[in-house]
């Protein structure tokens, strides 16, 4: 089980950080061959990975890539969105200081990367170390709300709305405006300010949001 665990957090990895291309087929006889295990294994991690969302499943076709869709991207920022003010306004009431130690050691570490990337000319060998520091952050905002049904519902969407995002993200057109709005978070979030953390997570994600005409048209 340790090992198919491993296999599977390097898939989930690769699917949200533009290791395949959306809409590819992911053949699970190459990944049979390069994690070296059974053709039992790689199915039964492809099928965990759909009930994440991150591979579609169709009968005789096979396991694929979801395609890329500005509608999509819409409902996973909105569910964030609500998940995440809601999540963090609840660890704001119970974190106490352990969670803000949490919270701000997260933070420490993405806006060290962020600033990083901000100058870098070569931004390759940040990537990788800035996917899973955002992650971890926005996890951090949420990690106190004392519900295990919210933390899941969360991490499912984050990792489907990564993957929607995995190959224009990767430009870093947004960090400066990110580093701005990763302190605002955490600053309001620390003055124990529900309604400001709130506003400012949707300002953090509002980028990814359709104006109202566009959604009343999809």
């Amino acid at each position: 089980m340790p090992y198919d665990t491993d296999i599977y957090e390097t898939l989930r990895f690769r699917l949200m950080t533009n290791a395949f291309e959306h809409g590819q087929k992911v053949r699970a006889e190459h990944l049979r061959q390069e994690f070296g295990c059974s053709a039992s294994t790689i199915r039964e991690v492809l099928f965990r990975l759909s009930t994440l969302g991150l591979v579609e499943f169709q009968e005789q076709r096979g396991f694929r890539v979801p395609e890329k869709s500005d509608s999509v991207i819409h409902e996973l920022t909105h569910l964030r969105v609500l998940l995440e003010a809601e999540g963090t306004a609840m660890s704001i009431r119970r974190g106490g200081v352990a969670w803000e130690a949490r919270l701000t050691a997260a933070h420490h570490q993405l806006s060290h990367l962020e600033m990083r990337l901000s100058t870098a000319t070569d931004k390759s060998p940040f990537v990788d170390l800035w996917f899973n520091a955002e992650a971890q952050f926005h996890e951090t905002l949420i990690s106190a709300c004392g519900s295990q049904a919210l933390i899941d519902t969360h991490h499912g969407v984050y990792c489907r709305f990564r993957q929607q995002l995995m190959v224009e993200d990767r430009a870093f057109d947004f960090i400066s405006n990110n580093i701005m709005h990763h302190q605002q978070i955490l600053d309001a979030a620390m003055s124990g300010d529900e309604a400001l953390t709130r506003q400012k997570i949707h300002d953090h994600l509002a980028r990814h949001l359709l104006p109202k005409s566009a959604v009343e048209m999809a």
